[in-house]
């Protein structure tokens, strides 16, 4: 592997309050700071030559920090183009992978919150990394600036939805959620921006106690207890029961819509038994239900046959809540759902 390469302490991943703090520490003015943020994160420039109402002492200070705390390595576009996947290289020279999926009007970037992941979910790539480490604020946020810069339109859509665990990474991962919502910095809704979860309870009755407006979906594929333990361990330590009525609370003291993603796996969760068990789960929360026919990797699990998946989606049909079949796309380049993995040594 190539030798990690090295920078000097970054700015992006720094908040407004931060960086007025580090322009008075470099002798400047504190309102230095806020032009610093909104030529960082609003205008989204990172050359300081071009920060044309900073000062020139204060540009020149600002040269022992860089702006990006990613180096991009490779991009992998799907035959269609409408999928594109990242590998960006941390300061240490672990790697990570984002996507960048264009639908009509509709891009959005999927970023990762960490290096590999804990939960090991038996059917997922990532998993087979292992947990490695939680990404920095910044490190999140510059998966954003970075493809932003890239794609042709401005993304739309935000899903942490990457590698790794949200809720594991908790802080960094809701600190770069406020960082893209700011104001006057990125400024992208609220409602636009979602974070995922494969369940880990006690955070979501944290995201739920705090408040906060941006969206909430949780990793469910199973119909049962018994059925989820054999495909995510996690369950051991956060109940199938447990999860569904903390996914309640959550609807009923936010009032928003929660939603479900279902990852069909052949002959494990895709009777339509399964299916007639999920609207009497879920029938009295306020949410969404997403099936995702699984994208295969180099292991034991498949993805049902359309005949399966076609029978389980005639019974959905008389679900209370609304039921969307997606299809993941980028498999041709495993950048679908539960494809990302990288090499860390």
């Amino acid at each position: 592997m190539d030798k990690p390469f090295t920078q000097p302490p970054t700015l992006i991943g720094q908040t407004l309050e931060e960086l007025e703090s580090l322009a008075i520490s470099l002798g400047s003015e504190e309102f230095r700071g806020r032009q610093l943020f909104d030529w960082i994160y609003s205008k989204q420039i990172d050359d300081y030559q071009k920060m044309s109402n900073l000062s020139i002492a204060f540009r020149e200070r600002l040269t022992d920090f860089s702006i990006h705390p990613l180096k991009l390595v490779n991009k992998d576009i799907s035959n269609s183009k409408k999928t594109q996947k990242y590998l960006f290289a941390l300061q240490d020279g672990k790697m990570i992978e984002s996507v960048l999926m264009m639908d009509g009007k509709r891009i959005t970037v999927c970023l990762s919150t960490q290096v590999g992941c804990a939960v090991d979910c038996d059917f997922c790539a990532t998993a087979k990394m292992g947990f490695v480490q939680n990404l920095t604020i910044g490190e999140i946020l510059d998966q954003f600036l970075q493809l932003q810069k890239i794609s042709t339109r401005r993304i739309t859509n935000i899903v942490f939805m990457g590698m790794g665990e949200p809720f594991l990474n908790y802080e960094n991962t809701i600190e770069a959620a406020h960082l893209l919502h700011h104001p006057k910095g990125i400024n992208m809704g609220a409602w636009r921006i979602t974070i995922s979860t494969s369940g880990i309870t006690r955070n979501i009755d944290r995201f739920t106690k705090e408040g906060h407006s941006y969206k909430l979906a949780v990793s469910l594929n199973a119909s049962n207890e018994q059925q989820r333990l054999k495909t995510m361990p996690i369950t051991k330590t956060n109940p199938f029961l447990g999860l569904i009525n903390a996914s309640k609370n959550y609807t009923l003291r936010s009032r928003k819509k929660i939603t479900f993603e279902y990852v069909m796996l052949s002959n494990i969760n895709d009777d339509t038994k399964d299916a007639k068990v999920l609207i009497h789960l879920l029938g009295s929360i306020d949410c969404k239900l997403n099936i995702i026919p699984y994208n295969e990797i180099d292991g034991s699990y498949k993805r049902p046959n359309d005949e399966r998946i076609d029978n389980f989606l005639s019974v959905l049909e008389k679900a209370p809540f609304p039921v969307t079949i997606r299809w993941s796309k980028g498999q041709g380049i495993d950048a679908g759902c539960g494809q990302l993995a990288t090499k860390t040594g």
